[in-house]
């Protein structure tokens, strides 16, 4: 055994600042880096940092507008127009950790920013942070790059009270980073649902809200929901709920106005108050699928001491408030279901057809698994991995796990041969599947290949249960292949959708080129990647050099020492996103239901678009 020489003395304990901590951790701090590729990419995480601030001045009763705008150089601005930081103290509040005035419920008694962490991490992330506050015709600014004070003044001035914060995130640790602007509306949105009658402007853009939460599911579900929302609002709890013909449950949960997409002790208590309230009112014992199967929802709650299981705050942990919101949930349904006997009736209607079905299925379930067991003990299409996360266990960033689903024997053999045994699986399809667009429930049962996919992704019973953080389509990129990949996406928006909404599927982005000489091989992923490659590998001298190009038809073709790259660190994936719950049944509809004249001309509409463009 080699023994280290390394002289482990006092010369090298380090003793780091609280900002030169934040940079060389920024993942405790942000939860990851990114380009901005993706929603929960680091710079969008900044950008709320500062925005929440703004927002908690609403709160407050100060200040009604927020104004955000970002300049073609990824530059930030925003601007609020609330009290301001106090003049004597802009240095300490964006520079030292657990300084603010959110530990001060007479300032901030409904607070997220309650650790003191959250603009100290944008001033250590950014390579320019600047923080100006007015306060009664004074002013006072800072100026620090990544994270060190570089130059401060102060003065009078005309301006209205608020804050004002401009800051560029650090190139050089948001590599190649840019905003994008559909990203930030949909989060601007969700302050405005959450804030009724706050104004935030985003250039020209106004985002308000009247409503709340009512207007968040008006436009996400449109006119889909089967009776009008139930709807309640008081200081502290505003929640609204309706049933559509979906399936399953989905719901937006939110704490002292920040979006927490994994949930918590609310949401948990909000599922358990609706079905304690129509028990109670019914005088029944409805079972919870029953009565939550195809149910939108939303809650958010605003409380003093938020405990959240992440710097993020994607997940409330606080357990003592669980009971107050189950009662409080419960005896405001059974209320409202009381005065509106006709939208109890339909929703009595509802929860009886879900238990009906589900009674149903349980026949159909018995024979599925029986069959499945005279088959094989282990799912036949699966070459599984050895590492799974769980929900008291979840993967660390940077070592999720995943499982490639891919067509036929060639493609997945690339792949098996390849992957990384410890974090990726494979699951092999035989052929195109089966086009399960208005399909019933139990067709998952009687179809083979699609009862073998439930069962490999362990979601038969909820989606919770994932055994993958990643589910990855990986197909060919011609015209079948884009085929079988919208059969795979139509049977998880049909059945599964909330593993879209919470963001767990992805497309993975193949080579289709590969230009190479004797020295030098570039894979290429589109035709223009192609021309350059094959320009820049030529020369520019008079005699060109020879070239040689591939065309993959397949991923079949790509050798396992080829593609492990293409799985690899530098893995493209394109997350499939839903921008609201109501674009899916049109969108299923359209592309996969009985519409063939109207899919044909669109088709050739398009078509004749490029031929002339």
């Amino acid at each position: 055994m080699n023994t280290a020489s390394t002289t482990y003395d006092e010369s090298k304990i380090k003793t780091l600042s609280s900002l030169e901590h934040i940079r060389l951790r920024p993942g405790m701090y942000i939860g990851r880096l990114g380009n901005g590729s993706h929603p929960d990419d680091g710079i969008y995480i900044l950008l709320k940092e500062i925005i929440d601030n703004a927002v908690d001045e609403f709160i407050m009763g100060v200040g009604k507008r927020v104004d955000i705008s970002i300049n073609e150089g990824n530059r930030v601005r925003v601007r609020d127009y609330g009290r301001g930081i106090p003049l004597g103290k802009i240095v300490e509040c964006v520079s030292v950790i657990n300084t603010g005035a959110k530990y001060n419920t007479d300032v901030f008694q409904f607070s997220v920013g309650l650790n003191g962490v959250g603009t100290k991490a944008v001033n250590a992330l950014s390579s320019d942070f600047v923080v100006t506050s007015f306060r009664e015709g004074q002013f006072a600014t800072a100026r620090f790059c990544r994270g060190k004070i570089v130059d401060q003044g102060n003065g009078t001035s005309s301006e209205k009270d608020g804050t004002l914060i401009e800051f560029m995130p650090d190139p050089e640790l948001f590599e190649g980073f840019t905003f994008y602007l559909e990203f930030i509306r949909k989060r601007l949105w969700r302050y405005a649902y959450l804030n009724a009658g706050l104004k935030l402007y985003f250039g020209e853009e106004c985002f308000l809200s009247n409503n709340g939460l009512l207007d968040l599911l008006n436009n996400e579900i449109k006119g889909t929901q089967l009776y009008d929302f139930i709807h309640f609002k008081d200081e502290t709890l505003e929640f609204t709920f309706s049933h559509t013909d979906g399936y399953g449950e989905n719901y937006f949960s939110f704490v002292n106005g920040t979006f927490t997409n994994e949930g918590g002790t609310h949401l948990s208590a909000f599922r358990e108050g609706i079905l304690k309230g129509v028990n109670e009112f019914s005088g029944k014992k409805f079972m919870g699928e029953d009565v939550r199967d195809g149910i939108v929802g939303a809650i958010a709650v605003k409380i003093k001491d938020p405990i959240f299981e992440s710097q993020t705050k994607n997940k409330l942990g606080n357990t003592d408030i669980r009971g107050g919101i189950v009662t409080k949930i419960r005896d405001a349904v059974c209320e409202y279901l009381y005065k509106h006997t006709e939208m109890a009736e339909l929703i009595l209607d509802k929860i009886q057809q879900n238990a009906k079905i589900r009674k149903d299925l349980q026949d159909v379930r018995k024979e599925a698994k029986a069959k499945a067991k005279k088959v094989a003990i282990k799912v036949p299409q699966l070459k599984d991995c050895k590492y799974h996360p769980t929900r008291e266990n979840p993967s660390p960033p940077g070592r999720e796990n995943m499982v490639f689903i891919t067509e036929g024997q060639s493609a997945s053999g690339s792949i098996v041969t390849a992957r990384d045994p410890m974090t990726q699986a494979v699951f092999s399809l035989k052929g195109k599947p089966m086009n399960v667009y208005a399909q019933s429930m139990t067709l998952l049962y009687k179809n083979e290949e699609m009862y073998n996919l439930m069962q490999a992704l362990n979601i038969e019973e909820s989606v919770g249960g994932l055994r993958f953080d990643r589910v990855i389509l990986a197909t060919d990129a011609d015209v079948d292949g884009l085929h079988i990949r919208n059969l795979i996406l139509t049977f998880f928006l049909h059945y599964f959708e909330n593993l879209v909404k919470r963001g767990h599927i992805y497309i993975l982005e193949t080579p289709i080129f590969r230009v190479r000489d004797k020295d030098e091989t570039v894979y290429c992923y589109s035709e223009e990647e192609k021309k350059k490659a094959e320009k820049r590998l030529a020369g520019s001298g008079k005699v060109k050099k020879r070239v040689e190009i591939t065309r993959f038809k397949g991923l079949g073709e790509i050798s396992p020492r080829e593609f492990k790259q293409f799985i690899g660190d530098n893995m493209r994936l394109q997350q499939v996103q839903i921008d609201t719950l109501s674009e899916v049944p049109q969108i299923l509809t359209f592309y996969m239901g009985k519409n063939t004249p109207e899919r044909k001309d669109y088709i050739m509409g398009k078509l004749a678009e490029y031929l002339e463009g």
